[in-house]
């Protein structure tokens, strides 16, 4: 008969949460995950095969907190400019689980059109948040995707490095003032890929 676990697997991976939010996952180890919990690093074992599994379990953990934040942003008006503000709002918040999930080195560096999908389990939603408020098509939806992206990922690495702070109505100003301009810029090329079809 196995052993009783000491610990349930919530009580081991929140543990390992916050050793990876104050040090870094590269520092979650048996010994620091024990010392954690105020044991040995024997009951860990009794939950989790070993320490792939407990990381892999961290990482999970990290990526439903901020679909957490995502969805609170979909719920947002407009949902689009939600969804940059929470991201923004992860990395100020979660700033290791930020860099954890979005600021580390791929095994195959993807293009631009996949890199959103790979990293971002919540692309669908997203990308329908655009199609569904601006009567975008799929390709405008994308690129608008692909740039906002791009332009809040700096300024969210940016926080989650401590590298530069702005406030709440900054960020939402320069989101604001970019996606405005990148709407004006596809409306009107959507409108002459139409009249440049009509008159074929």
């Amino acid at each position: 008969m196995p052993p009783k676990a000491k610990f349930t697997k919530e009580e081991i991976v929140e543990a390992a949460l916050n050793i990876v939010r104050e040090d870094g996952i590269s520092n979650l180890t048996a010994r620091a995950l024990g010392s954690e919990l105020g044991s040995s690093a024997r009951p860990i074992f009794t939950v989790f095969q070993n320490m792939d599994e407990v990381q892999q379990a961290v990482i999970d953990s990290a990526k439903q907190l901020y679909a957490d934040y995502i969805q609170k942003g979909l719920a947002e008006t407009p949902a689009f400019k939600g969804v940059g503000m929470q991201y923004i709002l992860f990395s100020i918040n979660e700033p290791t689980l930020f860099q954890l999930l979005f600021m580390k080195e791929q095994a195959e560096i993807p293009d631009l059109p996949g890199v959103l999908m790979l990293i971002d389990d919540n692309f669908d939603q997203i990308l329908n948040s655009i199609k569904d408020t601006y009567q975008l098509d799929d390709e405008s939806s994308k690129k608008m995707y692909q740039h906002l992206w791009i332009y809040t990922h700096g300024i969210a690495a940016l926080c989650a490095t401590r590298m530069c702070r702005f406030t709440g109505e900054e960020i939402s100003r320069m989101i604001t003032e970019v996606f405005t301009s990148l709407l004006k810029e596809m409306k009107s090329a959507e409108m002459q890929g139409k009249a440049g079809k009509s008159h074929d």
